[in-house]
């Protein structure tokens, strides 16, 4: 064979072989997950520390609502809660998740158990924690023992609130932290709540009653 065509026939065969390949990749590729589609925040971290109440009696409402212990937000929840977390790991701490997405008909069975507005959202209106945008979280260190925030999450008083001052002074700088990292990665905090946190660009979503599997 002239070396000429020699040379031209095995760049054409590598030629086929690239574009066969590049087919291949973009058939097979994982298309990109839209902000606002529901996903399990642990198929996307493992860094995260789960007591999830309302998948147990341990509750203001002394009542299991949820099936199964599972956190659910949507995507673009999930990305700004992972990226504070990367922040708060950075000193050794992780967060603690209390609850996350919570549909609509366990809103309603919320309600139904305490209906009461200044402990429940009334499900008419529905809470950001029902658009799929909302966290109540706290703090763990690097022992797994949760830093001290003054009250349990959901106690309903005056000195769960942000701007509650006759606390020690490592609870105020504990809740600071909290807050201001929750703040830079897009969260606005609940005056009344230093455990909740809403994502700023998730408060117009619509709510949800979307469900999921248990395992």
């Amino acid at each position: 064979m002239n070396p000429d065509i020699k040379k031209i026939f095995f760049a054409g065969i590598f030629l086929v072989a690239f574009a066969v390949n590049a087919q291949n990749e973009t058939y097979t590729s994982s298309p990109e997950v839209a902000d606002t589609t529901f996903v399990n925040l642990k198929e996307y971290s493992d860094d995260f520390i789960y007591d999830m109440k309302y998948a147990t009696a341990d509750n203001f409402l002394k009542a299991k609502v949820y099936d199964c212990a599972e956190c659910m937000l949507r995507y673009k929840t999930v990305k700004a809660l992972i990226a504070a977390n990367k922040e708060f790991m950075k000193n050794g701490c992780k967060i603690k998740l209390f609850d996350c997405y919570r549909p609509l008909s366990i809103q309603e069975k919320m309600w139904e158990i305490v209906p009461n507005p200044e402990y429940v959202a009334d499900p008419k209106k529905g809470s950001i924690h029902n658009r799929g945008g909302a966290v109540d979280i706290s703090l763990v260190n690097a022992e797994g023992t949760e830093l001290e925030m003054g009250t349990n999450f959901d106690f309903f008083g005056a000195e769960a609130g942000h701007n509650f001052k006759k606390l020690p002074t490592s609870v105020r700088a504990n809740r600071k932290y909290l807050k201001s990292v929750m703040v830079q990665s897009g969260f606005n905090s609940f005056d009344s709540e230093w455990w909740h946190y809403n994502l700023k660009t998730g408060l117009k979503d619509p709510v949800s009653n979307q469900k999921w599997k248990c395992d």
